[in-house]
């Protein structure tokens, strides 16, 4: 048959050994040179994300240093691992490692339902005024300096204050609840959770807004009650978002929050209220150990890194919404 072909034969033979340009890569090239516009308005941002985000990485090299500011980075004495092996060795890194996480998960476990219930409260709201005064309500603690926050903290929960006004027609002694390390953590996620959860429940309220009200009008002909309604339609609508930030939030379970722990610090409760983010302040920046300071914020970092990269794999195997 082939013999028949002639010439025809010989051609369809080099067609099919000429190398095939992929598809994608093809189609990706036309969409960048149809586009062009748009990539290059996205080429400041990308070049300030560069220069301010991804140059100073290579400040992390005083980590493997005895880093001396005369010298400079790259003139300083080099030291390997040392810094690393002495912070993991040292006899407060159980205490300071473990105090991260404790605060971190328990912030995590108990805060991260809360925005998504009150987004589920606040669907379920008809009337415009009345919603948008909720809203407000509980949208105005997130704009409160957390200086401020912990001032409050301290006015009301000091022995003297007015939580200790109302427990003392109950106890005969007012509790010191700054100074007890066994109240911080309690004060720290319920005070973390009354300012941040109403302007987190934004993401959500967004996403219930694209729910087609069809789906409740059938629901409800069919006999479904308001909470197998919210079970059935609204969770569901909510479930993508929810995985990309519990990721994000995994991803971050190391960084608590230093400027609130360390504003909530007392002499009496550093056993509970000492978290890493405050130790490398005070090792890395109040006593100059800056080499120090940046190997235990570095593994602080890859430690965080490492729980992002696991968590996205595994609400990827899940077959939920993924980072990448």
């Amino acid at each position: 048959m082939a013999q028949n072909l002639g010439p025809l034969a010989k051609t369809a033979d080099v067609s099919s050994q000429m190398p095939k340009v992929p598809q994608k890569k093809q189609s990706r090239l036309n969409y960048i040179r149809k586009n062009w516009v748009l990539y290059l308005f996205l080429a400041p941002a990308v070049l300030s994300v560069f220069i301010f985000n991804y140059i100073p990485m290579y400040g992390v090299l005083i980590a493997f240093q005895n880093f001396s500011v005369t010298r400079g980075i790259w003139g300083s004495e080099w030291v390997g691992f040392d810094h690393f092996i002495n912070f993991l060795t040292s006899p407060n890194f159980f205490q300071i490692f473990m105090n991260t996480i404790k605060l971190s998960s328990y912030e995590l476990l108990i805060g991260f339902p809360v925005p998504v219930i009150l987004a589920l409260m606040l669907h379920q709201v008809t009337r415009a005024g009345i919603k948008k005064n909720i809203q407000l309500v509980i949208y105005a603690p997130y704009f409160i300096s957390t200086v401020v926050i912990a001032g409050m903290l301290f006015m009301f929960l000091s022995p003297a204050g007015p939580i200790n006004a109302i427990l003392g027609m109950f106890m005969e002694r007012p509790i010191s609840f700054m100074s007890d390390p066994d109240y911080f953590r309690t004060i720290f996620i319920a005070s973390g959770i009354w300012q941040g959860a109403g302007f987190a429940s934004i993401v959500y309220v967004a996403a219930l807004s694209n729910t087609d009200p069809q789906l409740h009008d059938a629901a409800t002909i069919d006999g479904a009650s308001l909470l197998q309604r919210i079970w059935h339609i609204d969770f569901q609508v909510l479930k993508p978002v929810m995985a990309v930030l519990f990721i994000l939030a995994i991803g971050g379970i190391m960084g608590v929050g230093f400027e609130k722990a360390y504003l909530l610090q007392t002499d009496r409760n550093l056993p509970a209220s000492e978290i890493i983010d405050t130790y490398v302040y005070k090792r890395g920046l109040l006593a100059g150990d800056w080499s120090f300071g940046a190997a235990v914020g570095l593994f602080n970092t890859v430690i965080g890194l490492t729980l992002l990269a696991t968590a996205n794999q595994v609400v990827k195997k899940l077959k939920g919404e993924t980072l990448y």
